[in-house]
């Protein structure tokens, strides 16, 4: 059973403890999930399953889509509606107006330095951040590159803003909050997140944890197979031949693929299909004569 489950995870759970569920519910071991979300967050979890786990960064490092609401007027030390309130905005505080909102978004777009929140769940000194940050400890993170592709304002009726959201993976939508608040000079922090996308997976392709905790029919249902992943990807179908050569991770000649070779930019990948279809692997760029060096080797 290989492919990946889209799952709707509702507030409450864990990552973990939804892989923990399809686990159970396949008889599979082997599941992981392609990019984490809080307990408080809702939305698309991407759960890879058999042989899918060795594609996993390749589609834990995709865009993420959101649909983000800020309280403005509040600061907690976890950036969420869940930790301590550390400010508070004055009675009487003055919301900013729509323009000034999307000033401040504007000046949060593209690539830039985000500095993620304490409770994070990066590893800092073999240890979860969030873990230290609830044991009391001075969690020395780091600023991490991360691109906000798109925030839409979807309302704002103060103290409450609604935001659609495109970044990058890695990037924190509480960080996005705490930052926004402090610009706009009357702190915020994130009451709800649901996660609408996550690289190709959408909420249109989800199924609810309750479903899939039913048992293994159901999700067999909902599992997307290995061919349908990655099609942002070109493909290179391969003869019977060049088949076997990539099972064995050997170099890819013109002569082992089936029409004209896809182009493979510098760092880029190629999907290697079998005649039937079947993805087989991913490829990169080999030194010529060869065109294609197989790099994940699907079983």
């Amino acid at each position: 059973m290989d492919g990946v489950l889209v799952v709707d995870k509702p507030e409450g759970p864990t990552s973990h403890d939804v892989v923990a569920v399809a686990r159970r519910a396949l008889g599979v071991r082997q599941v992981g999930h392609a990019g984490t979300l809080d307990p408080m967050a809702t939305g698309v979890l991407v759960l890879m399953v058999g042989s899918a786990t060795r594609l996993a960064r390749f589609l834990s490092d995709q865009p993420k889509a959101y649909d983000a609401t800020i309280l403005l007027g509040v600061e907690t030390d976890s950036g969420d509606r869940t930790g301590q309130v550390v400010s508070r905005a004055a009675a009487g505080t003055s919301w900013p107006d729509p323009g000034a909102v999307r000033d401040a978004l504007g000046r949060l777009h593209g690539t830039h330095e985000q500095l993620p929140p304490a409770h994070s769940a990066k590893w800092v000194g073999g240890a979860r951040a969030y873990t230290l940050a609830r044991a009391g400890a001075t969690v020395p993170v780091r600023a991490a590159s991360v691109t906000l592709h798109d925030a839409s304002i979807v309302s704002y009726e103060p103290p409450r803003l609604r935001l659609a959201i495109r970044c990058s993976a890695g990037f924190y939508v509480r960080a996005l909050a705490r930052d926004l608040g402090r610009m706009l000079g009357c702190g915020a922090t994130l009451e709800a997140l649901r996660r609408t996308g996550s690289a190709d997976f959408t909420l249109e392709q989800a199924v609810a944890l309750d479903i899939l905790a039913s048992g293994r029919e159901a999700a067999w249902q909902h599992l997307v197979p290995m061919e349908r992943l990655l099609p942002r990807l070109p493909a290179a179908r391969l003869t019977p031949t060049g088949e076997r050569k990539a099972r064995h991770g050997n170099d890819l000649s013109a002569a082992d693929l089936e029409g004209t070779p896809p182009r493979c930019p510098p760092g880029g990948m190629v999907r290697l299909l079998a005649g039937d279809g079947r993805l087989v692997g991913l490829a990169g760029p080999a030194r010529p004569p060869a065109v294609l060096h197989p790099a994940v080797v699907l079983q």
